[in-house]
């Protein structure tokens, strides 16, 4: 018997292990070369298994929810069940049953995409799921009840930025007792990206000195600046004109006066990065998850929205790979778009800094001494203590204020 192995893909340094999710198929079942067999999810993706060759799946030795490593050998196939196989196939011309299986298949639907489609009415073979292995998420139920929704209004998963020190919370020292009214209680294993998400904010507490400092900006200008260029903007680039690119623009502004804000503690060491790889927080169904702009002070304000518009589609589907999670020398996290008025973002380990971005409103305040009413926005920078004074935290906040409310100064480098 001829026979290949399956392995574990090879996974990135900062990730050393990876936990199995499902198994498309069983021992004994007929499989095609790059066929996908099962699912694997690390700290920060979720990754597909292909065969590596057609054949009779002849062992599984590694099951679902098992924990993995690079390399590890997860199941045997027997390349020689393939020709009999085919030669059966083609003396008897009756249809292998696994493509039928997979024909007339239910499509998979996430809990929270179930929920949604069995409150509109909608049949789940209507969708078409985004998500890992064509599964339907929240998002594509959302889209199908309702296309005008903006699925990132309803994720709740970004909220270990937004307030992590609950999300984030060591596990009690005793087991939660059951209700003692007998009320219904779901038990769920957290999932191995939002376990991870909970040990780096733990460890990024208790590992630095972390303050934030807070200032106001008045977003008048850049509100009439993107009003002024949208459409001639996105007829020209394909990518409506958001806000991202300016705060991450801004922030790149900054960093470039206040290198330290840049910079990482690696032991009694500071690295100064002469580079400007900015992690944008995205919120998923699983998690959260920091896909990274890199050189985003040599990108234009386009390729920095098609960029973003990128990682947010392919985040919720799962598609993002290890490369683009990893690395990063500031985040910019933006809580506005859930209608979050102030928070203190907790800064990504191994960096020094996070930009907290809120709600746009108009509120009132003082300008040449008459009350007007104007977009006020309101940003936090934290900070590790350890590597920034407060001096330059409160001057590179300051700085992202002057080039958010004279977006020239950035186009102008002044």
């Amino acid at each position: 018997m001829n026979t290949v192995q399956v392995k574990v893909p090879e996974l990135s340094e900062s990730v050393s292990e990876a936990t199995l999710l499902e198994w498309k198929r069983k021992p004994g079942d007929i499989v095609a070369a790059d066929e996908i067999l099962i699912e694997i999810e690390t700290d920060k993706v979720v990754l597909e298994v292909p065969s590596p060759a057609a054949g009779q799946l002849a062992e599984i030795r590694a099951q679902n929810g098992q924990t993995v490593v690079s390399g590890e050998v997860i199941a045997v196939i027997d390349t020689d069940a393939s020709v009999s196989a085919s030669a059966s196939t083609d003396s008897s011309r009756a249809p292998s049953p696994a493509p039928v299986e997979e024909t007339i298949a239910e499509p998979r639907v996430m809990p929270s995409a179930a929920a949604v489609l069995a409150a509109a009415g909608i049949d789940a073979k209507t969708v078409i799921g985004t998500g890992p292995g064509n599964r339907i998420t929240k998002v594509d139920a959302l889209a199908a009840a309702e296309p005008p929704v903006q699925p990132q209004t309803a994720e709740p998963a970004p909220r270990a930025v937004l307030a992590p020190r609950s999300t984030a919370a060591p596990a009690p020292a005793e087991p939660i007792a059951p209700d003692p009214y007998g009320r219904k209680e779901d038990r769920v294993p957290m999932t191995r990206l939002r376990r991870r998400v909970a040990e780096r904010l733990v460890q990024s507490l208790a590992g630095s000195a972390q303050l934030t400092t807070f200032n106001e900006v008045d977003m008048s200008e850049v509100i009439a600046l993107r009003a002024r260029y949208k459409e001639k903007f996105e007829k020209r680039h394909g990518i409506k004109l958001g806000f991202m690119s300016f705060f991450v623009k801004a922030a790149v502004y900054a960093l470039e006066k206040f290198p330290v804000l840049n910079a990482s503690i690696d032991g009694t060491d500071i690295i100064y990065h002469s580079y400007f790889d900015i992690g944008v927080a995205v919120g998923t169904e699983r998690g959260l998850v920091v896909p990274v702009v890199r050189n985003a002070d040599q990108k234009t304000f386009a390729e920095i929205e098609l960029e973003i518009a990128d990682f947010a589609k392919r985040a919720q589907a799962g598609k993002l790979s290890i490369e683009e999670l990893s690395g990063g020398t500031f985040t910019v996290s933006n809580g506005g778009v859930f209608g979050s008025m102030l928070s203190t973002p907790i800064i990504n380990p191994p960096q020094s800094a996070i930009l907290g971005i809120h709600a746009t409103k108009e509120r009132p305040v003082v300008v040449n001494g008459e009350i007007v009413i104007r977009p006020m926005n309101y940003l936090a920078l934290s900070y590790d203590h350890r590597l920034i004074d407060g001096r330059e935290a409160v001057l590179g906040l300051g700085a992202m204020k002057a080039a958010l409310e004279d977006p020239a100064v950035m186009l102008l480098d002044i």
